[in-house]
């Protein structure tokens, strides 16, 4: 006899199938999530200190491919003057130099960590005549907040040369008509010949006068 008990209907599953797609999308999406965080952390976890961020400053000056992590050789020697560690008695650029070739080894930069280490072997010969812990302490001070001096123009300097090519008052021929008696170029007036249509002699004295003349007489 057959068995009439039936069987239970599977629920119809109504979940669309995900598109082939969707794996990129969903990896695409927890990267830019973790890389969001990081970011987030970096800018929120940790403040810089002043001294590290004089030596961000100093590291990418005059380099537009610089990332701040590192300093070369040029941009510390100029740390080293514009923040007066290098005081011409105790610490020269010489003894600056000497320094940075022993911490960098093989490398063309330093770290910050290796900056610092550099800072303390300076402030034994800056600050003789404190202790090692004071003398790292007033080396800091020297850098801290700083930032790189931009030096200024140049200005120009008078040259009894250039200033006698450009006295009007000494030009002769025809340089000397284009310019009036103050100095002041008269244009378009000083480069071509205009043509006189007033009926007056060139360099009459009393151009303009025959009409007061004139009416004067009647």
């Amino acid at each position: 006899m057959a068995d009439n008990t039936s069987k239970p209907a599977r629920p119809t599953n109504r979940t669309p199938p995900k598109s082939p797609a969707d794996p990129a999308r969903e990896k695409l999406a927890k990267r830019l999530s973790c890389d969001s965080n990081s970011s987030l952390e970096g800018a929120f976890g940790r403040e810089l200190s002043a001294l590290e961020e004089a030596f961000k400053k100093f590291a990418i000056h005059g380099d537009t491919r610089a990332t701040g992590k590192e300093m070369h050789g040029k941009n510390w020697s100029k740390l080293c003057k514009d923040c007066h560690v290098i005081d011409g008695k105790n610490v020269t650029l010489t003894d600056v130099d000497i320094v940075f070739s022993k911490i960098k080894g093989k490398s063309r930069t330093i770290t910050f960590d290796q900056f610092k280490e550099a800072l303390q072997e300076l402030s034994k010969k800056r600050f003789k005549d404190k202790s090692n812990e004071e003398a790292v302490q007033e080396m800091h001070k020297l850098v801290e907040g700083k930032a790189p001096v931009i030096s200024g123009v140049t200005k120009a300097v008078a040259s009894p040369t250039v200033s006698r090519l450009t006295d009007t008052a000494r030009f002769t021929g025809s340089h000397k008509e284009r310019f009036d008696p103050t100095g002041k170029g008269k244009g378009k007036a000083g480069r071509e010949d205009l043509v006189d249509t007033s009926g007056y002699v060139s360099g009459y004295k009393h151009a303009g006068t025959y009409s007061q003349k004139v009416q004067g007489s009647k």
